[in-house]
């Protein structure tokens, strides 16, 4: 028998799908059904790669993204749902988010609470809505704001459970375009980057500072 005791490791989760789809394929038929998820998964590989997180997992019309620090989790799924919501998809995403030990099994799986929480958030999550745990509130960048925490009765759990809201903040008068991943914000929350000709380049991240300077 494999003893796991020792093997646990902090972890951030992330589940996102398509709302809708299994009717959607109904309606409009495998052909464009097959063309949407082609088009989410391309903007999940997109994102991912640049933001530092990792798809363990594809789950039809859906997807599970591991990160080891919470923040790039945060940043990469609040950009997935904007560039969809944005009308790269003809379906509306929703997600949920957890972070906490778990215990590697098997490769690309997790064991534990807070892998199954992530999964039950994007379950009660409504379309373009991300649900995550209380902890996630000190993980957005300034461009992205956590509403007040409240208490949501989540499937397989005994008793309530403390979640939070993700959104991109609203732009204030001063904005600024990002570059590399389009998000617009306000430009005081920019991170800003000299240019070979002195001028200056405003980013949302520094993944996305990074990724500019790589194909510049």
């Amino acid at each position: 028998m494999v003893r796991l005791e020792g093997m646990r490791v902090e972890r951030s989760f992330a589940f996102l799908d398509l709302c809708g789809f299994t009717s959607y394929t109904a309606i409009e038929g495998d052909e464009r059904a097959t063309n949407v998820l082609a088009e989410f998964r391309g903007i999940i590989r997109d994102i991912a790669s640049r933001r530092g997180v990792r798809v363990a997992k594809w789950l039809v019309d859906g997807a599970m993204i591991v990160s080891v620090e919470p923040e790039p989790l945060v940043s990469a799924v609040l950009e997935i749902e904007r560039r969809v919501d944005d009308g790269h998809s003809a379906l509306p995403i929703r997600a949920g988010l957890g972070q906490g030990a778990v215990i590697p099994f098997d490769g690309d799986d997790y064991i534990g609470t807070p892998v199954n929480l992530a999964a039950r958030l994007c379950d009660a999550a409504g379309p373009r809505e991300v649900l995550a745990v209380p902890d996630f509130c000190e993980s957005c960048l300034p461009w992205a704001e956590a509403g007040e925490p409240y208490e949501l009765q989540v499937a397989g759990f005994a008793g309530p459970v403390q979640v939070i809201r993700l959104v991109v903040r609203s732009p204030g008068p001063a904005t600024v375009t990002d570059p590399v991943c389009g998000l617009v914000l306000t430009a005081e929350f920019a991170v800003r980057r000299e240019t070979g000709n002195g001028d200056t380049q405003l980013f949302c991240s520094e993944s996305c500072a990074l990724a500019w300077s790589g194909s510049a």
